[in-house]
């Protein structure tokens, strides 16, 4: 394969939302990790991707966003998967916060717990768990998102405050252990904080496509969270989470 041709492979992997790393490339490529990383390097030249530690990052999805139903059409199976094995922590009686997003969403979706307050500021989920007699819903209230279907500012931050959840569900766009959990707009993040600050344990649910990706607006360090339910990761990335104080669940 020619340079030109591979380097087209790694922006266009990139450009897809995959998390690449230089040793996964350069196995991939059948090159040297030199070679990957002068790849790297001349694409972060032409502003293609950002470099990072053992990677790349794509350079512009540091503020673009998709909207809610274009999430939903990406990584369904393994958003399905993980909202399964998330709802399986939520237990009989607990407090939750449910943050706005297509994986929580399903989480929604298979909760089996019984009287179970949910506390949310997204309105799909408070649709979704309407018309369920053993859950009470709290909506946040605020200013909708047209593009996330998520309320946001002051008005979600103060009723957030008013209480003391059991376990905070969160999502994002964004998970570098250099760089710490993030998204792409500052409004949402500010209220995904306000959410982990209120909450005893703090469960991010991320598919894999979102490791090693970085975007615009930070939400917490890594070490913040207490645990990531994700549909895969090898042994090497969970012992390093591991490290930081965080448990991965894939299973």
């Amino acid at each position: 394969m020619f340079a030109e041709e591979r380097k087209s492979k790694i922006a266009q992997m990139i450009k897809e939302g995959k998390s690449v790393k230089v040793n996964e490339l350069a196995k991939l490529f059948g090159v040297s990790e030199s070679t990957i990383r002068r790849d790297l390097n001349e694409l972060e030249s032409l502003g293609i991707v950002k470099r990072t530690h053992g990677g790349a990052v794509n350079n512009f999805a540091t503020t673009f966003e998709l909207s809610f139903a274009e999430k939903e059409d990406r990584f369904a199976k393994e958003k399905e998967y993980i909202g399964k094995l998330a709802a399986k922590y939520i237990e009989d009686g607990d407090t939750i916060i449910l943050d706005s997003g297509t994986t929580t969403q399903y989480i929604a979706r298979n909760i089996k717990a019984k009287n179970v307050i949910v506390i949310t500021n997204s309105v799909n989920i408070a649709n979704e768990l309407s018309n369920r007699e053993d859950i009470e819903v709290i909506v946040t209230g605020g200013v909708i998102r047209s593009k996330t279907k998520a309320l946001v500012g002051d008005i979600t931050q103060s009723t957030l405050k008013q209480f003391r959840c059991d376990k905070a569900f969160i999502a994002a766009n964004g998970v570098s252990i250099e760089f710490g959990v993030t998204t792409p707009t500052h409004l949402e993040a500010a209220v995904k904080r306000t959410m982990i600050e209120n909450a005893k344990e703090v469960f991010l649910v991320a598919d894999s496509s979102k490791f090693g990706q970085v975007t615009f607006a930070l939400i917490c360090p890594v070490d913040r969270l207490n645990y990531i339910i994700t549909d895969k990761m090898d042994e090497k990335q969970k012992q390093e989470f591991k490290a930081l104080g965080v448990e991965v669940i894939t299973e």
